[in-house]
This record gives C-alpha cells, structure tokens and sequence, in this order.
C-alpha cells in the first residue's frame, strides 16, 4: 500500500501515519504546515492547500489509498472558510485521486453531521443528515460526506468514518482546552445535567481507518456507506472530564452554574465576539452549553460487523496512559 495522509501532522492524522507505518506502509502526508517530525519517521511530507487542485493532484500521484483527514475544525468563524477547506477541498482531492488512479479513499467525518441539539442516545447509521446543524463544520463536514460517499463506484470505493470525541496522549486541542481551563479555574458545571456521552481513544480511532481501509473494495460491505466509531462505553459529561483532569494532575469541576445564566452569558459572549469582528473562539458559546447537556452516544454494531472494529482500550487503561504523558511533558 501507498497511502496518503492528509493532515498527517494533526493529532488523528499523526496517529493514522504512525499506525499505518507500523503496518509497513509507505506514506505521504500532505498538510499546510511543515512537521519535521514525520520527515524523521519516514513520511515524505507534502506541503499545500487541498482545495488547489494541481497541488492535490501531485499529493495523489502514485497512491492507491487517500486517508483524508484533514478539516477546518471548530465552532466559531466565517461559513466561506469552512466552506472552502471542507467541502471544496474534499472535492478537489477525490477529483484528484479518482485522476491519480486511487482504489480507496477513507473520509474522516464526524457525528455532528446528525445533531438535532436534542439528546442522542443509541442512534445508528439510519438516523439522517440533520436540517439545522448547529455549526458551520457540522454543515460543511455533512457536505463533504454526501460529497465522498457519492463518489463510491466500481473503481473507486469510499467510506465515511465518523469518530466521536478523539482523545488521548499527545497535542490535542479538546484534551489541552479542557484541562487549561480546569486548571484556571473556569470550568463551571452546567446544573444538574452530566448526561452519558460517547468517546474515542485515539489508537482505536486510528485503528479503525486501518480496518476500513483493509475491508475496502469496489462491493465491500462498507462500501458507499458511513460508521459511528467509538470506545463503545458512554460514560456521564463530567465524569470524564474529570478523569481528563485528575491524568493531568488537576482537581475536579466543583462549582456548578445555573443552566439560564450560562445560557445568557454564551449568547452574550457570541454577540460581543461579533461585534468585534474576532476570530478567536468565545470561552463559552450556546453549542458547548449544547454539547455539555445533552446526551450524545452511538450503537457501533455496523462498524464491528462490517470492519470488524473493536475497542482495544478501555476508558480506563486510556486514562492511565494519558496520565503518564502528561507526566512526560
């Protein structure tokens, strides 16, 4: 296999190109910024924007599978730039593989692409796109996916991976906000709301696009077709949080804040962020207050039948783990 990698030096990206090296892959990461730290793994790295199409084109040049993970992610900023990177660039490099004589191409989603802002409890693959998405990515994530899936053909298969709360050792911006914040002292417990929620250990989310890519061919199962990829293990909102906290040497969320006045201060926050035209994110907006709320959790039945996908680490043995890098940092 010659695969690559896009966004190789992002945290699921680098932990795909890790796992696939392993596997003894030749690889290629193709990300905007240079990472020095896959050139000395191996990784030939590529520097661009997907959404240029001669410069994809180049990326996909003699590779047989494409991992595109790469994506604007985030709640806050301006609906053209997420636009451009995640719909206009999934469709410039599925152009380009399909040119460059690509067999399979692994998209990285995500479950947003269903919120209805109501709790989630169990839903699988059936439950559709939502009609009111409560984000610029989670619109644009969900167009990219139709954009991917449609592209299956005889020659060309896709498959749509959609990996829930991607945590774990290593420089990951939920795992750092998270634990910044609680070592300040800012985070706030939402009332009495610590509904269950799904999340990913970052091994098993990177194990899962190997699977995908291994079961993947033109009549495969997973062919054309999306999966909800998790540990399996809903767990209550702010029990992982402060098992996030406690790997990181900080005391757990004690103080709670009335769900009315959080409300009132992420719709304030938003309107003040606005006004002032800033590209940095709110500390608090209305989809964390959502996110922080509502129960959010899959059934992965689909991904254990058809990839054979199975949760090699438990929350717990994750939580060790991390531990012993934050140790190490």
């Amino acid at each position: 296999m010659k695969a690559l990698v896009t966004g190789g030096g992002g945290f699921l990206g680098g932990a795909i190109v890790e796992l696939l090296l392993s596997k003894g892959v030749s690889v290629r990461s193709f990300s905007r910024a240079e990472y020095p730290r896959l050139a000395k793994l191996g990784v030939e790295c590529l520097r661009g924007d997907i959404a240029d199409r001669d410069t994809a084109l180049k990326a996909c040049q003699g590779c047989d599978t494409v991992f595109h993970v790469a994506a604007k992610v985030g709640m806050w900023g301006r609906y053209e730039d997420f636009h451009e990177t995640n719909v206009n660039g999934t469709a410039s490099l599925l152009a380009a593989a399909k040119a460059a004589g690509a067999a399979r191409f692994i998209f990285t989603s995500s479950p947003s692409v269903v919120f209805t802002g109501g709790d989630v409890e169990g839903w699988d693959e059936t439950a559709p796109y939502t009609a009111s998405f409560d984000s610029y990515y989670a619109k644009t994530k969900s167009l990219a996916e139709l954009l991917a899936l449609a592209a299956d053909s005889p020659e060309f298969s896709t498959v749509a991976l959609r990996p829930h709360l991607v945590w774990g050792p290593g420089h990951d911006h939920m795992i750092s906000r998270i634990v910044s914040q609680g070592k300040a002292g800012k985070l706030r417990r939402i009332g009495n709301f610590n509904k269950p929620i799904d999340t990913t250990y970052i091994d098993d989310a990177a194990m899962a696009h190997w699977l995908a890519a291994e079961k993947l061919h033109p009549g495969a199962a997973c062919a054309g077709r999306a999966y909800f990829i998790s540990q399996g293990d809903p767990r209550p909102n702010w029990d992982i949080i402060n098992m996030i906290l406690a790997a990181s040497g900080a005391g757990p969320v004690a103080k709670t804040i009335p769900y009315g006045l959080a409300y009132a201060a992420a719709a304030a926050m938003e309107t003040a962020w606005r006004l002032a035209r800033s590209s940095n994110e709110p500390p608090l907006t209305r989809f964390i207050l959502q996110q922080l709320t509502t129960a959010h959790w899959f059934n992965i039945s689909a991904a254990r039948r058809d990839l054979g996908y199975v949760p090699g680490v438990t929350i717990e043995q994750g939580m060790e783990r991390l531990g012993k890098w934050f140790k190490s940092v």
